[in-house]
């Protein structure tokens, strides 16, 4: 969440009271209808539901992300090779929005290992799941404009089929249809005006969703080589932050080289992705992924992100579930 305080952390399923239970049935209910909202929404627009991944060669470095807080990266040998556990999938939604499937989408578990210091914050889990999408030669003003009708039109189907649940969980009456098109702000701009904590401070002081451009992130996101701006976005809701993050990829051999170059990235892990985009089989495509467990706690007012998993895996616990 937003403000840095220690929080309960949440039990178990079979340490829940009845009282506890009774709520994670509610917060169930509207996680299955947030969920068929926006998996059917994408089917009806022919976007193509793939299968996640669970390991590969290839994943998310999330490097040098100054949002990324990971403590260890799980690598395993199958077959004499070594693979990671997914932490994202944005690398196979480039190769797939590329080569096979121009509009798509998936639900992909991600594994981060956070340090432990963020098991305080209420807001991060060392295993989640994202609502990845892709779309091949978009914009990212198209993105948003998507985006904005999808989480809009989720908030509306939900105030209309589940008032009941909404109500109990005590979210009915604040829960709003934003106006669009949402405002944006630079994060560059924020940082300057607000310090090193500008995301706490935002998320505290909006009343509706908002999109922060210009993150300095990964190679994969597009950066402007005149400007050093990056076309990308993570979208902020009121009092928990962050909940989608997305861009404009990098398709370019030379820029996608150079950059992982700059940033110590080992290239030997790309191998394939830098082949395709040398052989410009790697297009232009733009696109997200929803933090699901986030999205619901944002829409249930949960106090910690562990209230949306029936199996919370919060930073520095393991469960025996």
């Amino acid at each position: 969440m937003a403000a840095q305080k220690a929080l309960a952390i949440p039990k178990s399923l079979d340490a829940l009271s009845e009282e506890d239970l009774k709520r994670k049935k509610l917060i169930a209910k509207i996680m299955t209808k947030s969920l068929s909202y926006l998996t059917s929404t994408l089917v009806s627009e022919d976007f193509e539901w793939l299968l996640p991944v669970v390991f590969s060669k290839m994943t998310d470095p999330l490097w040098p992300d100054p949002g990324a807080s990971i403590e260890k990266r799980i690598e395993v040998e199958i077959y004499g090779e070594t693979v990671r556990t997914t932490a994202s999938m944005i690398i196979h939604k480039m190769f797939a929005s590329s080569l096979a499937f121009p509009r798509l989408f998936v639900l992909s578990p991600n594994v981060r290992i956070e340090k432990k210091e963020r098991q305080a914050t209420g807001w991060h889990a060392y295993e989640f799941t994202q609502l990845d999408f892709e779309i091949s030669g978009a914009s990212s003003r198209e993105v948003f404009h998507f985006v904005e009708g999808w989480i809009n039109g989720l908030l509306a189907n939900l105030r209309e089929n589940a008032k009941k649940e909404l109500s109990a969980l005590g979210t009915y009456s604040t829960l709003k249809v934003p106006g669009t098109p949402f405002k944006i702000y630079d994060s560059e701009k924020l940082k300057a005006e607000n310090g090193t904590d500008w995301e706490k401070k935002l998320a505290s002081e909006i009343t509706e969703p908002v999109w922060v451009t210009n993150i300095p992130r990964e190679f994969y996101d597009f950066q402007d080589p005149r400007t050093g701006s990056w076309d990308n976005y993570d979208l902020f809701v009121p009092k928990y932050g962050e909940i989608l993050s997305g861009a404009k990829r990098e398709w370019e051999y030379s820029k996608i080289a150079s950059k992982i170059k700059r940033d110590g990235v080992n290239a030997e892990n790309y191998t394939l992705l830098l082949k395709l985009a040398k052989q410009k089989r790697i297009k232009q495509s733009a696109g997200g992924g929803i933090g699901v467990e986030r999205l619901v706690s944002w829409i249930v007012g949960a106090k910690h992100i562990g209230e949306s998993s029936p199996f919370p895996k919060i930073p520095g616990v393991v469960y025996q579930l």
